[in-house]
C-alpha cells in the first residue's frame, strides 16, 4: 500500500517541490500591487493561501480560497480530482507551490497574506502563527466551548500541544492529552499543564471516561490523523480497501466523546475509508468539525496574546538546525531521535 500511495504521490508531483509549510523572512522586493509592506519588513507567511476578495475568503473561510489552486480546484473535494485552496510546499494537488525551506521564497498575494512581526517579538516567538498554533486554535474554536468543558486531545505533537494551550485559553477545566510516546506525553504536562493518558499501555476509550463519570469528554480533537501507528492488520485491510493510513485515532475520538459532545479534527485525511462509523455518529449526536486551518482568521488574535505574553509557541522547539541540514532534521523528526518535537531551520 505504501508503494501504491508513493506512486500516486510521484504522479501528482511533476517537478520538484521545496517543502515547508511554515516560514518567516525579511521582505527583499514587492510586486507593484502590494502596498502594505515594504523592503526590509519582517513577516509571516501563512501555510494556506488566500486571494482575500473570494466568495470563501471573504467569509473567513481561506483554505477554500476559488483562486489559489486553480489547476485542482473544485467543489466536490474528491482525493486526487478536485481540491481546496493553494498550500505552500504540498504536492500539485494544492497548487504546487514551493514551500518555505529555502532562502528566498516566493508569496503570493502578499498584499493580503503576510503579517509584520512586531519588533519586540522575537523570530521564535511568531513562527509557529504560520500553522501549528492557529491549527491547534481553529480546532478548540470550532467546539464552541462554553467554560468548564474536559477537553480530550488526541496526539501531543506540535499541533496537539498548540490545542491543548488553546483549551485552557477557552475556558477548559481539565485538559487531557493522549499519545502513544512517553517523551511527548511529558512535554504536553510541562508546557500545555494537561493530565496525560499514554495509549500504548491504557485503554484510551475506558481511561477518558474513567476520568469524567462514565460519560466522556465534551470536546475531543483529533490531532494526529491518517498517519497514527497501525498493525499489520490495520495495513493489510487498508491494502484491501485502497485507503492511506487509518482511522483508529478518529475512531477513538468518536468513542471517547459524550454524547452531544464534539469531535474537531485537524489532522490530516486523504481517502475515503471503509466502515466509517455514521451510525456511532448519529446514535450519540456528535458534532463533527473538520479541515485545514483558519489561519487568516486567527493569526492577528493570536499575535495579541502572544504579545501579551497568554500563550507561549516556542517552548515545544526541541532542536534547532541550519537549513543545509534540512535532510538530516528530516531523518531526526521521523526516527524521533533525541526526543525529536518540532525542529526549527535557518539559513
Amino acid at each position: 500500500m505504501d508503494r501504491i500511495c508513493t506512486f500516486i504521490m510521484d504522479f501528482y508531483l511533476k517537478h520538484n517541490l521545496i517543502l515547508g509549510h511554515e516560514f518567516m523572512g525579511i521582505i527583499e522586493e514587492v510586486g507593484p500591487e502590494v502596498t502594505n509592506l515594504k523592503k526590509g519588513d519582517r513577516v509571516i507567511v501563512p501555510f494556506p493561501i488566500s486571494c482575500g476578495t473570494c466568495f470563501f475568503c471573504t467569509r473567513g473561510l481561506t483554505p477554500h480560497c476559488e483562486r489559489s489552486n486553480p489547476d485542482k480546484y473544485g467543489p466536490e473535494g474528491a482525493t486526487f480530482e478536485q481540491k481546496g485552496g493553494g498550500i505552500y510546499g504540498y504536492t500539485d494537488l494544492y497548487g504546487g507551490y514551493n514551500g518555505g525551506q529555502a532562502e528566498y521564497v516566493r508569496v503570493l498575494y502578499a498584499d493580503v497574506n503576510p503579517r509584520k512581526v512586531p519588533e519586540e517579538l522575537t523570530d521564535e516567538q511568531v513562527l509557529f502563527l504560520t500553522d501549528i498554533l492557529p491549527t491547534g486554535w481553529t480546532a478548540i474554536e470550532w467546539a464552541g466551548m462554553k467554560g468548564g468543558e474536559t477537553v480530550a486531545v488526541f496526539g501531543c505533537g506540535p499541533v496537539g500541544i498548540m490545542a491543548q494551550k488553546s483549551a485552557w485559553l477557552h475556558g477548559a477545566e481539565r485538559v487531557i492529552g493522549i499519545d502513544i510516546l512517553p517523551y511527548r506525553l511529558e512535554m504536553a504536562k510541562k508546557t500545555a499543564g494537561s493530565e496525560t493518558v499514554n495509549a500504548d499501555t491504557e485503554n484510551v476509550v475506558e481511561a477518558i471516561r474513567a476520568m469524567t463519570e462514565g460519560r466522556g469528554a465534551d470536546v475531543c480533537v483529533d490531532a494526529v490523523g491518517l498517519e497514527a501507528h497501525r498493525t499489520f492488520l490495520d495495513k493489510a485491510k487498508a491494502m484491501i480497501h485502497l485507503e492511506r493510513g487509518t482511522i483508529d485515532v478518529l475512531e477513538n475520538a468518536i468513542s471517547a466523546v459524550r454524547r452531544g459532545g464534539t469531535v474537531s479534527v485537524v489532522g490530516v485525511y486523504g481517502t475515503p475509508f471503509d466502515n466509517f462509523p455514521l451510525g456511532q455518529i448519529f446514535d450519540k449526536g456528535l458534532t463533527i468539525k473538520t479541515g485545514q486551518a483558519l489561519v487568516q482568521e486567527y493569526i492577528d488574535e493570536l499575535m495579541d496574546l502572544i504579545r501579551e505574553d497568554k500563550i507561549r509557541a516556542d517552548d515545544i522547539i526541541t532542536h534547532r538546525m541550519r537549513l543545509d541540514e534540512a535532510s538530516e532534521a528530516y531523518d531526526i523528526f521521523n526516527k524521533k531521535d533525541g526526543n525529536c518535537l518540532k525542529v526549527v531551520m535557518r539559513p
